[in-house]
């Protein structure tokens, strides 16, 4: 029988190259879409949370990390992302708050726009990941795997909306090299895959009160946009290849980008993505290029650390 570590490591690798073989990836099989209707979100200014981010909250909290402290630094650099001592936190992205919804102050006009993770038909995080951790499943739901996900962060960089966030004192690196590899775990939307595999509606769209957040088969939403979209703007239907989340506003977006993009205290994300023109991001740069097919040698890179390391207390091989 083989190893349990053999096992590991072709479950690391397999998925990263069949990944990035493929090009230009089609919608999956049974892809499902969200519409974002911004003129009726109205961030539920009458709760204390919106409706849809405490929803997804309470959908995810048993998945939420539990760092193991005190908090290692992520070689070579002195520093570590740690958000938690500040769980609650809902101005922004965070691995505690996979949902926000952006206050964006206008003329005249208060736009609130719930931001999650696009999932992209062809994404560029499952493309680049070097471990193999993000996969996609049947109904289009990208999906990191916390027990596989060493937290190196190329899929935020990889991400045109830099959606995912990091979280120190968490994930596999603890155990197969705590010094010199990966930093904890990432974590975004991803979705509400189970629900979506039991043909429920994830959380955020279930709760919302304004029917601002629409869900549904990919053929049933082209034709509800084609409904709700007239006169108005549409954002993540083409953007990096085609997404499953298209947002509708009578406000252009380049307009709703330019604001958010002023109210950032540094030119990077930090958890608040904006509403930027995207093109497909593998296409736009060779480092992303390189990087995809560097990917499986990090693969393998990591399955040699974790097979050299002795087993876990209580772990024995399998025969």
């Amino acid at each position: 029988m083989p190893r349990r570590r053999d096992l590991l490591a072709g479950a690391l690798i397999a998925p990263n190259l069949a990944a990035a073989q493929a090009a230009g990836e089609p919608p999956a099989p049974e892809q499902h879409a969200s519409i974002i209707d911004l003129d009726r979100c109205d961030g539920c200014a009458d709760r204390a949370l919106p409706a849809c981010v405490a929803a997804c909250r309470e959908w995810n909290r048993e998945r939420f990390p539990k760092p193991e402290k005190p908090l290692r630094n992520y070689w070579p650099q002195k520093k570590f992302e740690d958000f938690s001592e500040h769980p609650d936190r809902a101005d922004r992205l965070t691995p505690y708050n996979w949902l926000y919804v952006e206050k964006i102050e206008l003329p005249g006009k208060t736009v609130y726009a719930p931001r999650r993770c696009m999932q992209c038909f062809d994404a560029p995080c499952r493309k680049l990941c070097p471990f193999g951790a993000i996969d996609r499943t049947k109904e289009g739901a990208v999906v990191i795997n916390p027990d596989v996900c060493f937290g190196g962060a190329k899929c935020r960089d990889a991400c045109p909306w830099e959606i995912p966030q990091r979280q120190a004192g968490v994930g596999i690196y603890l155990k197969a090299a705590p010094k010199f590899a990966g930093g904890g775990v990432m974590f975004k939307c991803d979705f509400c895959a189970e629900r979506l595999a039991r043909g429920e509606a994830p959380a955020c769209a279930a709760a919302c009160p304004r029917d601002a957040l629409i869900f549904g088969t990919l053929e049933a939403m082209k034709t509800k946009l084609e409904e709700v979209a007239r006169g108005r703007f549409v954002y993540g239907r083409t953007e990096n290849g085609g997404t499953a989340t298209w947002y509708v506003s009578s406000v252009p977006f380049a307009e709703l980008d330019s604001v958010i993009r002023a109210s950032r205290q540094t030119k990077a994300a930090n958890g608040r993505p904006g509403f930027q023109p995207e093109t497909p991001k593998l296409a736009q740069s060779a480092w992303l290029a390189k990087a995809t097919l560097a990917a499986p040698v990090a693969a393998v890179a990591a399955a040699v650390m974790l097979r050299k390391r002795k087993p876990a207390e209580g772990e024995g091989d399998a025969s």
